[in-house]
C-alpha cells in the first residue's frame, strides 16, 4: 500500500517512517516521492481553528493532487497560562513572517518563554497535540488524535528533536522532548500516539 505523507518538514518525515516501520507493506512517500512540486497555495491550507479541520484540509488537498491514500498531520502546543495558545498558531507563534526553519524555531521558542516569564512550574503545565487525518477516497476520511502533557522549561535543553521540544519537559523521564531519544520520543510523544493509532487502523484496512 503507498500513502502519501503531506509533509514537507524532514524531521517530521523521519519521525513518522520510525513510527510505522511496522505496518507490513507499507510503502510512505514524501510530498517529493509524489512528485508534487511546491505551490504557494499550500501556505494557505491551515485556517481553521481546529487541528481537525487544518489536518483535513491538507489531506484532501494533497489526495487531490496525487490521487493516492494520503494522510495529514496538524500539530501544535497548548499552554494552560496562555489559554490553550500557541494552539493551532503554533508554528507562527512568534511576530516575523519572514522567518523559516531552526530561526522560526528559536524565535517561537524564545516568544513563549517571555509570554511566560516569571510564571511558576505549577503554571506552566502544557500538552503537544497531534491529530492525523487520512484520507483513502476523496469521501472516506479518518482521524487519530494524541497527546502528550508536558511543562514549558524556563530555558532549553537538549540538543535532538525540532520545533519547541528543548523547552519542553516530559515529567514520566525528567528529560525534555530534545534530551530523548527517538525511540523514547515516539514513544511518549503526541505525533507517536497519533500514527502509532493510524498504524493500527492501515494494518486493519489490508
Amino acid at each position: 500500500m503507498q500513502l502519501v505523507v503531506a509533509t514537507r518538514s524532514q524531521h517530521k518525515m523521519k519521525e513518522i517512517r520510525e513510527i510505522l516501520a511496522d505496518v507490513p507493506e507499507l510503502v510512505l512517500l514524501d510530498l517529493d516521492d509524489a512528485g508534487v512540486d511546491y505551490s504557494p497555495e499550500e501556505e494557505d491550507l491551515e485556517p481553521y481553528e481546529t487541528f481537525e479541520e487544518n489536518a483535513h484540509s491538507k489531506a484532501l488537498y494533497f489526495r487531490r493532487k496525487t490521487g493516492l491514500p494520503t494522510v495529514a498531520d496538524d500539530s501544535g502546543l497548548e499552554v494552560d497560562a496562555l489559554n490553550g495558545a500557541p494552539g493551532v498558531r503554533t508554528k507562527r507563534f512568534a511576530p516575523g513572517e519572514d522567518l523559516e526553519g531552526e530561526a522560526r524555531d528559536q524565535a517561537n521558542n524564545a516568544h513563549l518563554l517571555f509570554k511566560l516569564e516569571g510564571q511558576p512550574p505549577e503554571a506552566r503545565g502544557a500538552r503537544y497535540v497531534c491529530v492525523a487525518a487520512l484520507v483513502r477516497g476523496l469521501d472516506a476520511e479518518d482521524t487519530f488524535r494524541g497527546e502528550a502533557p508536558g511543562i514549558v522549561l524556563e530555558e532549553p535543553r537538549g540538543g535532538r528533536g525540532f520545533g519547541y521540544d528543548p523547552i519542553i519537559l516530559d515529567e514520566s523521564s525528567g528529560k525534555s522532548f530534545a534530551e530523548l531519544s527517538s525511540d523514547e520520543k515516539n514513544a511518549r510523544s503526541h505525533r507517536g500516539r497519533a500514527f502509532r493509532a493510524l498504524g493500527e487502523a492501515l494494518k486493519k484496512m489490508k
